[in-house]
C-alpha cells in the first residue's frame, strides 16, 4: 500500500478491478480517496488526473479534485456517495452533451505527450496509450473517426482477444469485416468530441445530494455516441440521461442502431 506522505487512518473501499482503494485522512485534515498499485504503468495515474481535469474544464460536469499524484498512487477529493436522482440524471445528460461539445483537438490522444510527473511535453514523444483496466491501446491520432475506431480500437482488441484464447479466428475475421465496412457503418461525420472514454455506469458517482460526478476516465477525442453506448451497455442510470442529452444536443438519425457498433469495443 502506498499513500501520500502524512496520510493516516486508511480504510479500504471499493475501487475497481486492478487497484487497491482507500479512504484516508491527509496530513492537512482533508478526506481523500486513494488508489494504489505497485506495478502501475509509468504515467498511468498522471494520465487519469489530467483526464479528470480535462473533463471538468468546460464546467458542465463535476470530477473529483486531484490532491496528489505519484508513480504508485493517486489521491482525489473524497465524494460522500449517494444515489442519482431524477434531477441528477438530467444534469448528467445535459452536462455530458456540453462536455462533448467542448471538443478535442483530434481523434485520439488530446494531450500528445507521455503523462508522468517527471516528464514534460515534447513534440518528439509518441502519444500515451489509452488505459482500460490492465490493457493499453494505441491512442495516436487518426484523420477521421472511422479510421481511429477500426485501427486503434477494434483491430488491436480483436488481436488481444485472440492471443488470449477468448476469440476464434472466425471471430477475428468477423471483426475485420466490420473494420472494412466501418466508413459506411459509422454514420454522418462529426468533429471529435471530448470523451470520458470508459463511461459505464460504475464510473458515474452520485454524491449525497444526488448530483453526478465523473470518475476513472480514459479520455480521448472521438465520436460522442461512444460515451452513450457505454452508458447503455451495462444498464444506464436512467433513460432521463439520454432524453436530456438530446434536448441539449440532438443526435444524428440512426444513433440508437449504431450503439451496438460502439459497444463492440468494450465487449471485445
Amino acid at each position: 500500500m502506498s499513500l501520500p506522505a502524512g496520510a493516516r487512518n486508511p480504510r479500504r473501499v471499493g475501487g475497481g478491478d486492478i487497484n487497491e482503494a482507500w479512504r484516508v485522512t491527509l496530513a492537512d485534515g482533508r478526506e481523500a480517496f486513494v488508489k494504489s498499485r505497485p506495478d502501475a504503468v509509468a504515467g498511468e495515474y498522471a494520465a487519469e488526473a489530467r483526464g479528470l481535469e480535462w473533463l471538468a474544464e468546460p464546467g458542465a460536469l463535476r470530477t473529483p479534485g486531484v490532491l496528489a499524484i505519484a508513480p504508485d498512487h493517486l489521491a482525489l477529493e473524497w465524494i460522500e456517495p449517494g444515489a442519482l436522482g431524477a434531477a441528477g440524471a438530467e444534469e448528467l445528460g445535459g452536462g455530458l452533451a456540453a462536455t462533448h461539445a467542448a471538443g478535442a483537438p483530434c481523434f485520439g490522444d488530446p494531450f500528445g505527450a507521455p503523462l508522468s510527473p517527471e516528464d514534460s511535453p515534447s513534440e518528439d514523444t509518441p502519444p500515451a496509450p489509452a488505459r482500460f483496466g490492465s490493457l493499453g491501446l494505441p491512442n495516436d491520432p487518426a484523420p477521421d473517426w472511422a479510421s481511429f475506431y477500426a485501427e486503434r480500437r477494434l483491430g488491436p482488441l480483436a488481436r488481444i482477444a485472440h492471443d488470449r484464447g477468448a476469440l476464434s479466428k472466425a471471430g477475428v475475421r468477423s471483426v475485420e469485416g466490420v473494420c472494412a465496412r466501418i466508413a459506411d457503418l459509422a454514420g454522418p461525420p462529426e468533429p471529435p468530441a471530448r470523451l470520458h472514454g470508459d463511461l459505464w455506469r460504475g464510473n458515474v458517482l452520485a454524491d449525497r445530494e444526488g448530483r453526478p460526478w465523473l470518475i476513472d476516465p480514459s479520455c480521448f477525442g472521438g465520436h460522442r455516441e461512444v460515451d452513450l453506448a457505454m452508458l447503455r451497455l451495462f444498464g444506464a442510470p436512467s433513460e432521463r440521461v439520454f432524453a436530456a442529452y438530446e434536448e441539449r444536443a440532438p443526435l444524428a438519425e440512426g444513433w440508437e442502431e449504431r450503439l451496438a457498433l460502439w459497444q463492440l469495443s468494450p465487449l471485445l
